[in-house]
């Protein structure tokens, strides 16, 4: 059983956990913040099922007083948890580089308006209207999984002119409505969670994302090496089609001859996976630019482990060969939301106010890097995914 001192937790956990949560919360001033820190972090470790601030609590002691504790670390403490998120950036980057950057959306479901953020959004998945929050996430993508570094919270319009309940949700004046399409642009224009020079590609999956062009359009203008899936109905610019946009369905019939045919090969006896390669400049509709040279389309026709075919835009023209294992990174991120969800309590936020949501994603995703980071055994999706095995290659003939 953890015991309390004076007020405070008393963890006896492992050299691990306590040089983790000194690197990682070396910013929190007092030591108090950081002993709430550390009973926080153990609570999201070792609770299972849903993560109330009780049940968090009484992982560390049955008093109330913890309870109180947790409550006003996550709530009432006014800690910056930006320093927090770049710490964990740079301890994932010192594990080894990451293969890609990913960033991926969480739909928390919630009752009532009071919540911060909560609006009435169409969910595509669930296929109606949900009454929810919306939370954007950025991931590293890694040798030990697809790893949250930071996050970000969707305000639509009803948020910005309601000064009553920004005032109670204490939401902080420079955070106003923007879509979730300008929130990506963000991320991957100047996220200080991303480390400077970094060269990784993104891979992002634009699937739900509305104004895709414009998040294309962003990593073109900033040089950043980028694999985006789109729908198979998303509206295609062709070289060779002039102003007319087409389905990016149809843009693969549109070619100037055949298109080169790309086949991973896993280094197993599994049924290898085939991607078609466009053969002419594409683009999205809707974006300022004209069709930029480098664009390609790339399509990776239904097979048993993808019902649908898949359809991706990139610039990687001379790396074309790494697109099979980085298409896989969406579902290394597929798996990493899906464990933040059943595992680590993403969703079980019980507060309403802007800095304890963000405090609260932040300790989330603390717990998540330190399990991934300190266990040595393979990373093995239990969500129903079947990733493509690390290490194959892609076979290009015309």
């Amino acid at each position: 059983m953890l015991e309390m001192y004076e007020g405070h937790p008393t963890i006896p956990e492992s050299a691990a956990v306590a040089a983790f949560v000194n690197e990682i919360f070396a910013s929190l001033p007092r030591v108090d913040q950081r002993r709430w820190a550390q009973a926080y972090l153990h609570g999201l470790l070792t609770v299972p099922g849903r993560k109330t601030l009780r049940g968090l609590a009484q992982a560390v002691t049955p008093r109330t007083a913890s309870a109180h504790g947790l409550q006003q670390f996550i709530n009432g403490s006014p800690w910056d948890w930006a320093p927090v998120r770049q710490a964990l950036a740079r301890a994932i980057t010192g594990h080894g580089r990451p293969r890609a950057w990913s960033i991926a959306t969480i739909t928390i479901r919630k009752r009532g308006h009071h919540s911060v953020g909560v609006h009435r959004r169409f969910d595509p998945r669930a296929g109606r209207v949900l009454n929810c929050q919306l939370a954007i996430g950025l991931f590293a993508v890694t040798a030990h999984g697809s790893l949250p570094v930071d996050w970000r919270l969707l305000l639509d319009g009803t948020w910005s002119t309601d000064t009553v309940r920004r005032g109670r949700a204490r939401v902080p004046d420079t955070e106003t409505a923007r879509t979730l399409a300008e929130h990506v642009r963000e991320l991957v224009t100047g996220a200080p969670a991303v480390p400077d020079g970094s060269q990784a590609p993104w891979v992002l999956d634009l699937t739900e994302t509305p104004d895709a062009a414009l998040v294309v359009d962003a990593l073109t203008e900033h040089g950043q090496d980028f694999l985006c899936e789109v729908g198979p109905a998303q509206r295609m610019h062709l070289a060779a089609l002039g102003r007319r946009p087409v389905s990016a369905a149809t843009a693969m019939t549109h070619r100037p001859g055949q298109p080169a045919l790309a086949s991973a090969v896993p280094p197993d006896d599994r049924r290898p996976g085939r991607f078609l390669l466009h053969t002419g400049p594409a683009c999205l509709a809707g974006g300022p630019h004209s069709v930029p040279l480098s664009h390609r389309l790339v399509m990776q026709p239904a097979s048993p482990f993808h019902r649908d075919g898949r359809y991706w835009l990139t610039n990687m023209a001379t790396r074309i060969h790494e697109v099979p294992a980085l298409a896989e990174t969406v579902t290394a991120t597929d798996c990493a939301i899906a464990d933040l969800i059943d595992d680590f309590g993403v969703q079980d936020f019980e507060g309403r106010s802007y800095p304890g949501w963000h405090h609260h994603m932040t300790m989330a995703a603390a717990a998540y890097v330190f399990s991934r980071l300190h266990h040595t055994a393979p990373r093995t999706c239990r969500h129903g995914h079947h990733p493509t095995p690390r290490g194959a290659l892609l076979e290009l003939t015309s």
